[in-house]
């Protein structure tokens, strides 16, 4: 490791280190618990995601200090919030309303497919111990419940998003201003995945275990699903799929002589997160080889000199990098979440040199940012390693703490 990458290495964990306690917060407002927000410049209020994937950072940055109560009070203040119907929040607001609020005979997203995992990440830190669940547990049964009733393709065997609100990769082109329900994401449907086997492990943990094989039964259904719906062998990626088909009807006259056969149809837009599926091990070893070396390694789609494009290059129609708000950007910047993710997947199929080789152009990316404004910002240029937009966020992108530590142990 060179005198640079050292130097780096040190600013961002110790930026990390004089900034990560500005992320908790106290039970105050409409929260009986306390929890952590996504960074120093959030006020008080919940995520659903950032809160799962900071806390991961969290966990690591504060090493021996007992943070656990505050782990357990995102997800069960999340889960306080919870509706008749199973329905829970993107974004909760400790002294106001927010936008996100649920109102009865709305159709709209709600709380991503992530709060199992969170929950099975406090829980195998505390020992694989997640009887402090058990009061709420129902309620998150009644959640993923929620996506079977109301996100569920019968035919595909995939989930959908409601519309294009709030889906966390903001405007993702398979999924912004498409109609409503007509996408089955492979970010949505992978983050469901793991989902399902978080709470199969959970209720390994609770002793639940006719619930254990449910929900293990229904997360390899969806594994074959994906496989079967999402993977294009064509061009060796997963892709969301459009599911806005017209049902087959039998007695049709133009259609009945040969109604057609497939599910879906391919949308075959090159997204960042097709690489969940080495995240999570959807992908087989070959499917992961094809992937690497046909999309990750090639520099005029994901491949970029500060890490993974969250859209390829070559989407040259839809392809941009700029400032934007309500979304933000998900249309080729450099985004700490996903670096951090396919560092995660390329490290499960063994690749490691290139793990190493990610992990050192994120440290390099966050190290310049601190060393030029002394912060992070919320998204990247992928060329010059320039902040785009909102300087002062930290979320995610503490994350890059974990890399670091695992580049030094190398």
């Amino acid at each position: 490791m060179d005198a640079k990458m050292k130097k780096y290495i040190e600013l961002v964990q110790s930026y990390a280190k004089a900034n990560y306690r500005k992320c908790f917060r106290e039970s105050g407002g409409k929260f009986v618990y306390p929890y952590f927000v996504p960074g120093a410049s959030y006020a008080y209020e919940l995520w659903d995601w950032d809160s799962w994937l900071t806390d991961i950072a969290l966990a690591k940055i504060a090493g021996d200090e007992d943070i656990v109560e505050y782990e357990k009070g995102c997800v069960l203040n999340f889960l306080d919030h919870a509706d008749e119907e199973g329905r829970i929040p993107i974004n909760i607001k400790a002294d106001r309303e927010s936008i996100f609020d649920l109102k009865p005979n709305t159709e709209v997203n709600i709380h991503k497919p992530c709060l199992a995992q969170h929950a099975l990440f406090v829980s195998e830190k505390d020992g694989n111990d997640a009887s402090w669940l058990s009061e709420k547990f129902s309620v998150l049964m009644r959640f993923l419940a929620w996506y079977d009733e109301n996100c569920y393709h019968q035919e595909t065997g995939l989930y959908f998003w409601i519309n294009d609100f709030a889906i966390g990769v903001d405007n993702d082109p398979c999924v912004f201003y498409r109609p409503n329900k007509s996408t089955a994401s492979i970010y949505l449907n992978c983050l469901m995945y793991s989902e399902l086997r978080a709470m199969a492990k959970l209720c390994n943990f609770l002793e639940k275990r006719d619930e254990e094989e449910y929900y293990t039964a229904k997360a390899e259904a969806l594994k074959n699903s994906i496989q079967a719906e999402c993977w294009d062998d064509r061009d060796g990626f997963f892709y969301s799929v459009d599911i806005n088909l017209e049902p087959i009807d039998p007695n049709q006259w133009l259609h009945c002589g040969g109604p057609r056969h497939w599910k879906s149809i391919p949308m075959r837009i090159g997204v960042w997160t097709g690489f969940l599926t080495m995240w999570n091990g959807i992908a087989t070893e070959e499917q992961a080889k094809r992937m690497v070396e046909e999309h990750y390694l090639n520099e005029k789609t994901f491949n970029a000199p500060y890490g993974v494009r969250c859209l390829s290059k070559a989407e040259s129609r839809m392809y941009t990098i700029k400032k934007t708000g309500n979304p933000s950007c998900w249309l080729g910047p450099i985004w700490g979440n996903c670096n951090y993710m396919v560092f995660e997947g390329l490290l499960r199929y063994g690749y490691t040199a290139l793990a190493k080789e990610l992990a050192e152009k994120t440290i390099r990316l966050f190290g310049q940012d601190v060393e030029k404004c002394g912060e992070f910002h919320e998204y990247y240029h992928p060329e010059t390693g320039e902040g785009v937009n909102n300087q002062g966020f930290q979320s995610w992108n503490l994350l890059t703490y974990n890399m670091a530590d695992w580049l030094k142990n190398q």
